[in-house]
């Protein structure tokens, strides 16, 4: 297994984490935020932490020094390889699937 798959029931999740932090570092809370602006669902405390700490775990992620007691992380070099190889990996699948349907 390679990829955001290795991280099981976490992939969705950590695929979130990872579109949140592409465009900069953020704490967990404006990672919900940010994650509720664009899915229209915020993710439970447990959900994300959860998630943040496997992809810290396979260097995905990693965390900064604290800012105002809040903890703020940002995409590593492999993380941002991954979400790119995963984002690539979707476009293919939904441009499929959306073909297909068109001539179903």
């Amino acid at each position: 297994m390679s990829g955001l798959s290795q991280l099981g029931r976490f992939s969705e999740p950590a695929l979130l984490i990872l579109v949140s932090l592409a465009d900069g570092a953020k704490h967990g809370y404006a990672m919900q935020d940010d994650i509720a602006a664009l899915t229209d669902e915020r993710p439970g405390p447990g959900t994300l932490y959860g998630a943040i700490r496997r992809l810290e775990e396979h260097g995905y992620i990693e965390s900064l020094p604290e800012q105002d007691r809040r903890k703020p992380y940002r995409l590593t070099d492999i993380g941002r390889a991954a979400l790119q190889t995963e984002l690539q990996r979707m476009r293919t699948v939904a441009s499929t699937g959306l073909r297909r349907l068109a001539v179903a």
